[in-house]
């Protein structure tokens, strides 16, 4: 195992040191290990709360900001934060309108979540959920009952985070939520494994001529594992799953993310396939992402994530935002 770390039972340790020193406007709560905007609540804004296993990054603490989350709670690598961190955080940004829950569909993540709001509630702090469901590729699989949450978790964040930002109350920011995951879906493809840092060894196998299609962003098996291809191919392989799931039509927003190990040029080769793909079938791209967004540590290849976009979630999304991995309009 080559790994840029100190030691393997201090890597989330030492990554929120560095997070706190190369970002100002972010702290970083080490006994407690959230992460949450500088400057504390807004005084009659909801507060969002996500969070999930480190090893993801930007996902979460990377977008903690103005327009987005105003806290994150990282656990160890592909492990649940657990009830207490995420009550502290919940805690740290209530500013009386109450706090949101953004949890991904991950067995471990929904059972500390729903702690964290039962305790959260016994404080007298409201707070409400929204689960994160979009994979379409299988269904009850390593770690999760149902459907995993994987790339339209930046979607939710983004959209409701815009949404909070101008006022939206509790229950009009969780319904916002989960439109927007009612109306995403994802399909990624692994070329390689990854290696979390405390087992040292892959997570699972591909020969070279080998990628697990459908695969989950802790490596959890897909659909089915297949031959290299070619990228139009792969990306063929994914847009017919989430076109079989939910028709794809009108206007959509596009995310092509890499999981980690993955280099740009070949994350735009899948976007033109994308792209080629989708206005072969009638569908306009009207906003998109490209780049590491929910990664896999080192993992090779790419998840693909289409949300049918509406004039009210193409204005939040393009409402501004200002945080370490995204940026724009403010």
């Amino acid at each position: 195992m080559k790994k840029l770390i100190n030691s393997p039972d201090e890597v989330l340790a030492d990554a929120l040191v560095g997070v706190a020193a190369a970002h100002p406007s972010l702290t970083v709560n080490m006994s407690d290990r959230y992460i949450a905007r500088a400057g504390g609540p807004t005084r009659g804004k909801v507060g969002l709360v996500s969070g999930g296993g480190a090893g993801h990054e930007p996902l979460h603490g990377g977008f903690v900001g103005y327009g987005m989350l105003d806290a994150a709670c990282p656990g160890e690598v592909f492990t649940s934060p657990v009830p207490d961190q995420i009550l502290a955080a919940t805690r740290a940004v209530d500013g009386g309108a109450g706090v949101l829950h953004i949890v991904k569909n991950y067995t471990g993540d929904v059972l500390n979540f729903q702690m964290a709001a039962d305790l959260s509630a016994d404080d007298g702090v409201r707070v409400e959920g929204v689960v994160v469901n979009d994979d379409v590729a299988v269904e009850n699989s390593t770690w999760t009952a149902g459907r995993r949450g994987t790339g339209a978790t930046v979607f939710v964040e983004k959209i409701v985070g815009a949404a909070a930002e101008l006022g939206a109350d509790l229950g009009t920011t969780a319904a916002l939520g989960r439109e927007v995951n009612d109306r995403s879906r994802s399909f990624g493809v692994a070329l390689t494994p990854c290696t979390v840092p405390a087992s040292g060894k892959p997570g699972f196998e591909l020969g070279e001529d080998e990628v697990e299609l459908g695969v989950g962003i802790h490596g959890e098996p897909g659909r089915a594992r297949g031959r290299l291809a070619s990228a139009r191919e792969i990306a063929g392989v994914a847009l017919d799953a989430i076109h079989a799931d939910m028709p794809l039509s009108s206007e959509v927003l596009v995310m092509v993310n890499g999981l980690g190990g993955t280099p740009l040029i070949e994350l735009y080769v899948v976007y033109a396939a994308v792209a080629e793909w989708l206005a072969g079938h009638g569908v306009r791209i009207t906003r998109n992402l490209v780049g590491n967004y929910v990664t896999s540590l080192e993992m090779a290849g790419c998840t693909i994530t289409v949300c049918r976009l509406t004039p009210q979630l193409t204005h939040l999304w393009d409402a501004p935002v200002v945080t370490p991995a995204l940026r724009w309009g403010h």
